[in-house]
């Protein structure tokens, strides 16, 4: 009798949009990734840091190279399956070093392209609403594919305490929904490759 084939394992590049070493994104990123390992079979979450990045400047690309560590960059998004996002709302927009990543990676050749996404989003007002869909404007360029639903956004400042000291995400409920997040995304990643 012949073994059960094993589910492919999506690895997925976890990209976060803010730089503060207790940023609420970056712990939902955090959050994300215990999520996987402990209940999501044949997925796995590998956090990228984007802060080494330098400020996107086409003078440092030299005879169709770049910089190493946005070589390190590229190279690191074009072998992940898919992409998850975090990143706060800056003035009704996505933040600065997520813009700054997402332009150098886009550079020739696009190492974005035919890749499915996912956005988790915290802060005020929306918790991020904006940014995401400014993301998801951003997305339609560089042929990025974001899933539609659910959609994550959290109120990061109400009531009750949703984020311990250390940017440490407390919340069951919302831990349920980055749950539903990534599975969501597993699936469009398997259907999207399916059609390649």
């Amino acid at each position: 009798m012949a073994a059960p084939a094993l589910k492919p394992v999506i690895n997925v590049a976890a990209i976060c949009g803010s730089l503060r070493k207790a940023s609420y994104n970056r712990g939902l990123l955090r959050a994300a990734m215990k999520v996987c390992s402990e209940s999501i079979e044949g997925m796995k979450i590998e956090y990228i840091d984007i802060s080494p990045l330098p400020m996107i400047n086409t003078d440092l690309e030299v005879d169709g190279t770049y910089p190493p560590v946005v070589e390190d960059f590229r190279q690191r998004i074009l072998e992940a399956d898919c992409i998850l996002f975090a990143s706060p709302e800056y003035n009704y927009s996505v933040a600065t070093p997520l813009k700054n990543a997402i332009d150098w990676a886009s550079r020739p050749p696009n190492v974005w392209a035919d890749k499915a996404a996912a956005m988790l989003s915290a802060g005020g007002g929306f918790g991020g609403g904006r940014a995401q869909y400014h993301l998801r404007q951003i997305g339609v360029f560089l042929d990025l594919h974001f899933i539609n639903k659910p959609e994550f956004f959290l109120k990061a400042f109400e009531p009750p305490t949703k984020f311990d000291s250390e940017g440490n995400l407390i919340d069951a409920d919302a831990e349920e929904r980055i749950k539903k997040v990534l599975l969501s995304l597993q699936a469009f990643t398997l259907r999207l490759k399916e059609k390649c």
